[in-house]
């Protein structure tokens, strides 16, 4: 067996709880925000980051697998990959139709008056 890249029994949780934190940030701007149609580039960017970022550790963890790492090592990278991909991205369409919804709610006050 190879060298573990970092001792899995103690630091197999750091990508996990450091995305979640991460993704807890902007998902707390998302709904403060797009209510408001406020920042929607900042907002739309950093989501697609969070995105990326998922897909990401899916790479490295799948780096992780085929290069024979413990399980610790692999599980810890894989996990938060695949649950931030699937959540992530399938929230990006629904972030999408708040702002659209914003945008349509404006466009029905200006014609009301």
């Amino acid at each position: 067996m190879i060298e573990p890249w970092f001792d899995p029994n103690r630091y197999a949780w750091i990508p996990g709880v450091a995305y979640a934190c991460a993704a807890l940030i902007v998902a707390a701007l998302v709904v403060w925000l797009a209510p408001k149609g406020r920042a929607r580039k900042p907002i739309v960017r950093a989501w697609v980051s969070l995105w990326a970022v998922a897909a990401a550790l899916i790479v490295t963890g799948l780096v992780a697998l085929m290069s024979g790492q413990p399980w610790g090592v692999w599980y810890g990278l894989l996990l938060p990959g695949i649950i931030g991909t699937v959540v992530v991205g399938a929230n990006l369409f629904v972030i999408f139709k708040r702002y659209r919804d914003v945008e349509e709610r404006r466009l029905a006050s200006k014609d009301f008056m």
